[in-house]
């Protein structure tokens, strides 16, 4: 291979490795080199010559061709692929843990669509991050470039198709007890992603099971990763939209949107107001603390990232749970689930983990405890929430910033002598109020990848909040 060639492949590899997952522009960062490369060099992190991979993909156009390119790569080393199609993210970590089997998800989740990227699991749905094998992984797959392509073993792997759905279903079915709801009418935008596949077979009939009594009214069901109405990421209040007017205008009890890989899921209620996914954490939590601590275990422990609201540890701490904060990070939440043993871990982008979903993430299995919660009792989704969302929260804000330590230095000048300060995730300041005062905190954490400064506040009450969010916005932007 001609050297410039081989350096262009390592810079789009590097480029294109993250924290948590691989993800870059189709065609640029991420071409079928560098993914056959990765595919080798995934195989041997695993140990999987002689054994199993899971290689599941979106409904992006590119993510059929990059399945085949890894799978190549991996069968070149040894491994046996079992190839399960188009799926949801949440799919693989079924795959992988049924299976116990390493796996790999072809997606860029939220991001348009010029976007891909890949999301690694180890066997049992073991998430996998620069610090626990990614970078080996990546530079383990630039070796592979610089020496021209991947060179196979002498006894190369098969690939063989497997369609989980209908498991995947039952299987969370099997979780969450739906059948004797009162009946609900649900909007889904599916935001033309994998929810248009995922939520037909679980909360309908497709993948064979009995009908719930739900009522399911399809917004963008139809699988296509160019996204042509709105993009895939619910976590912007612009993409909501359609989705807020469509419950208000069939009068239905909530709607639900899934992000593109569908292993997120956000809530809006009766009234097209978005539902706190602090709250929705919040509900989840007590639901399996309730069911595991009837089943004998004492004090289940849940997981809350420091940027949900205080009322998640609250009534965790209330119902005879345990705690335990942490950072922000999808592999590094799986990491500390499986420390703790911990029952259920909610964080504030959405991201829910179920010890009965081998610690793993799943937007559909989030959902269905609200929809079993919801619907076993009779007040409106507002008023639901309102009893789990006592508290006033920004949502994160961004700013670009250039010189994150000046805006630091700027944030425990005007902070020091009333607040505390702890550096876990980014910076938390925590205000020191008198008892009678309102309670109030701040996070500022940098991006990874872009010179932005995020900011998330709560606060006691709207006004309070208020106040310190614009202080800090002040402080941070200056």
């Amino acid at each position: 291979m001609n050297p410039a060639v081989s350096s262009g492949a390592r810079a789009r590899l590097d480029a294109s490795v993250k924290a948590y997952d691989v993800r870059g522009i189709v065609g640029e960062a991420l071409t079928d080199d560098v993914v056959e490369a990765l595919g080798a060099a995934f195989a041997d992190e695993v140990g999987a010559a002689g054994g199993r991979i899971v290689v599941g993909h979106d409904m992006r156009d590119s993510s059929p061709g990059f399945a085949a390119a890894f799978s190549r790569g991996a069968t070149a080393r040894g491994a046996d692929v079992v190839a399960i199609g188009l799926c949801s993210t949440d799919e693989t970590y079924f795959a992988s843990g049924s299976l116990d089997a390493p796996a790999a998800m072809f997606t860029a989740s939220h991001n348009p669509a010029a976007y891909n990227g890949i999301k690694f699991s180890r066997a049992g749905a073991q998430g996998i991050s620069l610090e626990t094998g990614l970078a080996a992984i990546r530079d383990r797959a630039g070796d592979y470039l610089d020496a021209g392509g991947v060179p196979p073993v002498a006894s190369p792997g098969t690939v063989r198709e497997l369609d989980v759905l209908a498991d995947y279903a039952a299987h969370l079915r099997s979780l969450v007890d739906l059948a004797g709801i009162r009946p609900l009418k649900v909007v889904v935008d599916a935001g033309n992603g994998m929810g248009g596949l995922t939520v037909p077979a679980v909360l309908g009939d497709a993948a064979g099971l009995p009908s719930l009594p739900l009522e399911i009214v399809p917004l963008y069901f139809e699988l296509d990763g160019t996204f042509p109405n709105h993009e895939a990421n619910p976590l912007d209040p612009a993409n909501l939209v359609d989705l807020q007017r469509a419950v208000v205008e069939h009068g239905a009890d909530l709607g639900l949107a899934f992000d593109g890989d569908a292993d997120r899921c956000f809530v809006v209620d009766e009234r097209g107001e978005a539902v706190d996914p602090s709250a929705v954490a919040a509900i989840v939590a007590l639901r399996e603390i309730a069911r595991v601590r009837a089943l004998g275990e004492e004090q289940p422990t849940v997981i809350h990232n420091l940027i949900t609201s205080r009322f998640v540890p609250e009534a965790v701490e209330a119902a005879g749970g345990i705690a335990v904060r942490t950072r922000v990070g999808h592999s590094l939440i799986k990491d500390r689930m499986a420390e703790t043993g911990a029952v259920f871990g909610g964080e504030h982008s959405a991201h829910y983990y179920f010890r009965d979903f081998w610690s793993a993430d799943n937007g559909m299995l989030a959902a269905m405890h609200l929809l079993a919660e919801f619907g076993s009792q009779q007040a409106p989704l507002s008023e639901l929430a309102a009893r789990f969302t006592p508290y006033a929260l920004s949502g994160e804000i961004n700013s670009t910033v250039e010189d994150v330590p000046a805006a630091y230095a700027r944030i425990v000048e005007a902070f020091t002598g009333r607040a505390d300060f702890d550096e876990l995730d980014g910076l938390t300041v925590t205000g020191i109020t008198a008892e009678d005062a309102p309670f109030w905190w701040f996070n500022v954490r940098p991006s990874n990848t872009e010179p932005l400064l995020r900011l998330n506040v709560e606060g006691e009450d709207a006004a309070t909040m208020a106040a310190i969010r614009d202080e800090v916005l002040g402080l941070i932007r200056a």
